[in-house]
């Protein structure tokens, strides 16, 4: 979620310990994970409310929003591109041509 590494999480417990010092840091530590916690449990509720309140269903938005994303103009150029078929070009074979298509001719132009 946060992507801190090792280092940063060294860092960290160094600058706590300089700041708060040995015996106020884990009680500091306790504090702010307890405040993380009530802060992500009124988001939650927040959210929870929210959604009754409107009366939208949030499985059902999920999903829509899930099917909305094939329409992404990323998404769309890639279906365009995308060949099904075999031919030498997609495969990048190097397949010798068909009995069908026409041959190169140098003296023709």
């Amino acid at each position: 979620m946060f992507d801190i590494g090792m280092g940063e999480l060294m860092l960290l417990a160094v600058v706590g310990l300089l700041v708060f010092g040995p015996e106020r840091l884990p009680r500091a530590a306790a504090d702010a994970a307890r405040m993380l916690r009530n802060l992500k449990a009124m988001a939650s509720t927040a959210r929870k409310d929210l959604a009754d309140a409107s009366g939208v269903d949030l499985a059902e938005t999920k999903e829509t929003l899930k099917e909305l994303q094939s329409y992404h103009p990323k998404r769309l150029v890639g279906d365009l591109f995308d060949d099904d078929d075999e031919s030498p070009r997609a495969s990048g074979s190097g397949a010798k041509p068909s009995a069908n298509a026409p041959r190169f001719d140098p003296d023709a132009t």
